[in-house]
């Protein structure tokens, strides 16, 4: 599955390189044509970069906060991490309208990170919760970011600068204005690093002590590396849901549910959904584009609602008190392959 993952993503990234309303072909390039070059280095090949990032950032970042909270419909996207980094982008824009791209991202990096974790402190919060009730809380917790992020932009007359980060697109993806995004590397390999920790975490307070993993330690960087990735991606491309979410649920189906074994090809086959859809996008409506949170959220929200129903018909539906040492966002787990508890 990894090779097929590597080779396909392979493939569509070098027949990414020539999709465009310019044509661009080897030929060309073989032959020194300058403007052939230019367009491809300055635009052509950042875009994809940032697609590859993206996709693999997303992923690995829904991977992660999965794992810790144990709910398998935990992301950024529910999880408010998303509309977080659009309020941290906000304030930087109303408190430091001349700021560089690199003082935005600061800013979304704070606002990031606090709202993940308020998201999790508000869970441990509630005695009663199951598979399905802990993302709503999270949706509800990031429309309610959300709401506070809408009136001040039209409060202070932000719209139209804010418009940029609300929905995802590539399409100013340029040489010199995307390379926050690079950031996702360090982190992906970081989690690589701590993947068995966050594994223990997600297991529980008790067993995490029991086996000398410091837990809150361990929880506060998985949340923090999350966080940090979907901030990075967000500044640069602006929103795009559902990437945490379907493309770990889907690699864990065929590769099981263990963090280091599945980190690989979630990275691999969140970078090819990302790709894909981005490829679509541009080729639907020629020489125009369609934002690729568009395409995502069509096909994010098909699977999604996939995903909710098989939920609940194979997995456990009955709501149980939590457990003393369980997991801080859900104490009812359900398993992909017959509602096992983990």
């Amino acid at each position: 599955m990894t090779v097929l993952l590597a080779a396909a993503l392979a493939v569509l990234s070098v027949c990414s390189l020539f999709v465009g309303v310019i044509d661009i072909d080897v030929a060309s390039l073989m032959s020194g044509s300058l403007e052939q070059w230019e367009i491809f280095l300055i635009s052509r090949l950042p875009r994809l970069l940032a697609i590859l990032c993206t996709g693999v950032g997303m992923s690995v970042a829904g991977l992660i906060m999965q794992q810790l909270c144990m709910n398998k419909f935990v992301s950024p996207t529910t999880g408010a991490t998303i509309s977080s980094a659009q309020f941290g982008i906000l304030l930087a824009l109303l408190f430091m309208p001349n700021s560089t791209l690199w003082g935005r991202a600061l800013f979304a990096f704070a606002a990031a990170i606090a709202g993940t974790w308020v998201f999790v402190w508000f869970i441990q919060r509630i005695q009663f919760k199951d598979v399905v009730m802990v993302p709503l809380v999270g949706i509800m917790f990031g429309n309610v970011i959300g709401g506070i992020t809408n009136y001040l932009a039209y409060r202070y007359e932000m719209t139209q600068a804010l418009s940029s980060w609300l929905v995802g697109h590539f399409s100013l993806v340029l040489r010199g204005r995307y390379e926050i995004v690079y950031l996702v590397v360090p982190l992906v390999i970081l989690a690589f690093v701590f993947a068995n920790h966050f594994n223990i975490v997600g297991m529980g307070k008790d067993f995490s002590k029991n086996l000398g993993v410091p837990y809150n330690v361990v929880l506060f960087l998985g949340l923090t590396i999350a966080a940090m990735i979907t901030a990075s991606v967000v500044v640069v491309v602006g929103s795009i849901s559902y990437i945490g979410l379907i493309v770990p649920n889907a690699v864990a189906m065929f590769k099981g549910d263990k963090i280091r074994g599945t980190l690989v090809d979630t990275a691999l086959f969140g970078a090819l959904f990302v790709l894909v859809c981005d490829m679509t996008g541009r080729v639907v409506i020629a020489p125009y584009e369609l934002p690729i949170e568009l395409i995502v959220g069509i096909l994010g929200s098909i699977l999604f609602v996939g995903l909710l129903l098989y939920r609940l018909k194979n997995g456990r539906k009955a709501v149980r008190l939590p457990a003393a040492g369980t997991s801080p966002c859900s104490s009812t787990v359900s398993g992909l392959d017959g509602g096992e508890n983990v």
